[in-house]
């Protein structure tokens, strides 16, 4: 007991003073457990989150637009597979993680249990939801553990393009015919609010912040990440013609800060609970994806046996 005191007591003071912890270093039990659910959390929402968008590729309206389209759900998949590698870091299989998304017991983002109705639902998602994830993501490229850190560090960087790509399509639209217009405006009716739920529960409704802040693991909280959020969307919104729906929405003079009217925390958690409109549609397509490549895996795991065999001989 009394090395676990003195264990904990080193490790929270590597973490004040600003240092990364590796694999390899000694970590609470609890920190291991809350960094496993989150990276695979979030690796998961990566790996579903290519099919609202995956879903439009054939419908991409120029072959330039199709071909970023493409990269951006390739880089997706690729975001998912550094997260991947860094949670098993902490001792988890891939393959278990993966089973625990197809079975249900794991979450990804409820962003993701939304329909991409027309072409516009592609630059909002590209302008607001990837705007939504480098905040929160430049937050976690600081992140105390290490391999975490490195991943959101990469992903930051690509995460980047993918907004450009979409607000390019959103003022492209803005400035174009009644119907376009009107098109856009309707995509960002839709997903303003979901965008904002992205950063998840206020904070004294939050059951982890407290806890990944004092490790360092997160290193602001969800309330502060949306409002800053909200303050650097909103002028873009502005520049390009585009009305927030939100009545509420005031600018404060003294505290510099886009007031912004109450979320819907009752649609969140039920989007949360598998009710959302495209929950059981996402987890369908998982399942036989997973299914349909089962004999890639077990082709590629052949393979690997008997290269293994043959260098034991």
């Amino acid at each position: 007991m009394h090395d676990d005191v003195a264990n904990e007591s080193r490790f929270q003071e590597r973490i004040d003073s600003g240092e990364k912890i590796e694999p390899r270093d000694w970590m609470p039990e609890r920190f291991r457990h809350q960094l496993i659910r989150m990276i695979s959390q979030h690796a998961h929402s990566e790996i579903v989150g290519m099919l609202p968008e995956g879903n439009w590729i054939t419908r991409a309206p120029s072959l330039r637009r199709k071909m970023a389209l493409l990269a951006k759900v390739q880089d997706e998949a690729g975001h998912g597979l550094y997260l991947y590698s860094a949670a098993e870091t902490l001792g988890v299989s891939r393959e278990d993680l993966i089973d625990q998304l197809l079975d249900g017991s794991a979450k990804y983002s409820s962003i993701f249990n939304y329909p991409t109705l027309t072409w516009a639902d592609v630059g909002v998602i590209g302008w607001l939801v990837d705007g939504a994830a480098i905040v929160n993501q430049t937050m976690l490229a600081k992140s105390s553990y290490g391999p975490y850190a490195r991943a959101n560090l990469r992903i930051c960087k690509e995460e980047n393009f993918h907004k450009k790509q979409g607000f390019e399509i959103v003022a492209t639209l803005a400035a174009g015919t009644t119907e376009q217009r009107s098109m856009v405006q309707d995509a960002v009716d839709r997903w303003w609010w979901p965008s904002l739920m992205m950063f998840g529960p206020h904070d004294n409704d939050s059951p982890n912040t407290a806890e990944l802040m004092r490790w360092g693991v997160k290193r602001r909280s969800n309330d502060d990440l949306r409002q800053h959020f909200v303050n650097i969307t909103i002028p873009q919104a502005k520049a390009v013609g585009i009305t927030i729906p939100d009545p509420e929405l005031r600018y404060n003079e003294e505290s510099g800060d886009w007031e912004f009217g109450a979320i819907d925390w009752d649609e969140f958690y039920r989007v949360i609970k598998g009710n959302g409109p495209c929950n059981a549609e996402r987890m369908k397509a998982r399942r036989s994806a997973h299914d349909d490549g089962r004999w890639v895996r077990e082709a590629a795991a052949a393979y690997a046996s008997r290269d293994t065999v043959a260098a034991e001989e």
